[in-house]
């Protein structure tokens, strides 16, 4: 089985990640952001990769260190769960439409962490969630899980919807790379032979 728990504790947060990459989209989020949890249920849910996160974080501040973090720490779960990658598909990508928004999502699980975000939010705020959030999320878990991630608006009017469709896309991408290659299930995607 593909699992891993990361425990990540710094002067701004406490935070513990669990997952399983070979699961069925079952998910327990606690980080006391209500927007970031629902949106990780989200990405739990459809890439099929079963998560639990408990996070403290100081929240009296602001939400940043609390989201990044997070991002972190499912990046590092992410890592140790896939090892070496012997048998992924490594690739994935997804166009997700939600209503108004449409967010194409494209990833390599390359090791080589990279984003790239062309998303424009058109308020500042979802809720009491500060939009610019969502970048931040995903350059943690890109950096920290070895990503190669492309994440591109096509359409949007609404702020939830365009986050949400980000959260989806990235999901069903993870989901597309992350699983087993039935053809190649005993070797690592890559000429180099390492990843």
């Amino acid at each position: 089985m593909r699992t891993a728990t990361i425990a990540r504790k710094t002067a701004e947060t406490d935070i513990t990640v669990t997952l399983n990459v070979d699961g069925t989209g079952v998910y327990d989020i606690r980080t006391g952001v209500g927007f970031l949890d629902h949106m990780l249920d989200q990405l739990a849910r459809h890439s099929l990769i079963d998560l639990t996160v408990r996070a403290a974080g100081d929240l009296h501040i602001d939400d940043h260190h609390t989201v990044e973090d997070v991002g972190i720490a499912i990046g590092q779960a992410l890592t140790l769960a896939l090892g070496d990658k012997r048998g992924i598909r490594r690739y994935g990508s997804c166009h997700l439409p939600m209503d108004d928004a449409q967010v194409r999502a494209a990833l390599d699980l390359s090791g080589r962490p990279y984003l790239v975000w062309n998303v424009t939010f058109p308020t500042a705020r979802i809720g009491t969630f500060d939009t610019e959030l969502v970048r931040e999320f995903f350059q943690a878990l890109a950096t920290h899980g070895g990503i190669t991630l492309h994440v591109d608006q096509l359409h949007g009017l609404n702020s939830h919807h365009i986050a949400e469709a980000g959260f989806k896309a990235v999901a069903r991408a993870l989901r597309d790379a992350g699983e087993t290659d039935p053809r190649k299930a005993d070797a690592i995607p890559s000429t180099k032979g390492a990843l």
